[in-house]
């Protein structure tokens, strides 16, 4: 019987979401584990638990950004910045749970095609052109995809995706679910190697 996936949650409008699905999948593989992807609305968990982003917090805000580039340095992965930040990533999502429903993987390189798109080039998915774009580039039929993000089908699937990741105790992006347990943050990685390579701690 093979080990249960690590489910992943992530928001296309994350950094730290970013980071993390670029290590995520060869953690798994290293233990002989799959990754169940989960595009969630960070707003949606925030208001659930009555939370601000980072840099809604002026305290916050100068460390925030400054973690976001140290922390891809530390990972080794391409950041800049974005201009707009952060943005709505509904439209982003649905397209993600369109392909889900058509193939996984699909799904899983949409993913990382939009967050490599936002947070290492700059295109703001929130723009429907710069996201029609992106779709053609990530080889999506451009109109299926504007079909989809606009379709009723596919904001329902995105809301029932939202309600069930806090009902399961997810309150923040990145979040992985192991066995059952709860790990939130990037910074969370040793933590999870150290689960997936000896058990519970």
């Amino acid at each position: 019987m093979g080990r249960a996936p690590i489910a992943f949650y992530f928001d296309f409008s994350s950094p730290y979401s970013y980071v993390a699905s670029e290590w995520i999948e060869a953690l798994a593989a290293r233990h002989g584990r799959t990754v169940e992807w989960h595009a969630i609305l960070l707003g949606a968990t925030f208001a659930a638990a009555e939370l601000k982003p980072p840099v809604a917090y002026p305290i916050k805000r100068d460390y925030a950004l400054h973690d976001f580039a140290r922390s891809a340095r530390f990972e080794g992965v391409p950041f800049r910045q974005p201009d707009e930040f952060p943005i709505p990533t509904q439209n982003a999502a649905r397209v993600f749970w369109w392909l889900q429903a058509q193939d996984p993987l699909r799904a899983v390189a949409w993913a990382r095609a939009g967050l490599r798109a936002y947070f290492a080039r700059g295109v703001v998915l929130s723009n429907p052109a710069q996201l029609r774009q992106l779709a053609a580039d990530s080889g999506l039929d451009a109109d299926a995809a504007e079909a989809a993000w606009n379709d009723p089908q596919w904001k329902v699937r995105l809301k029932e995706e939202n309600d069930r990741a806090i009902a399961a105790g997810i309150f923040g992006a990145p979040s992985f679910v192991v066995d059952g347990e709860l790990f939130w943050g990037n910074d969370r990685k040793p933590q999870l190697e150290r689960w997936l390579s000896s058990g519970p701690f």
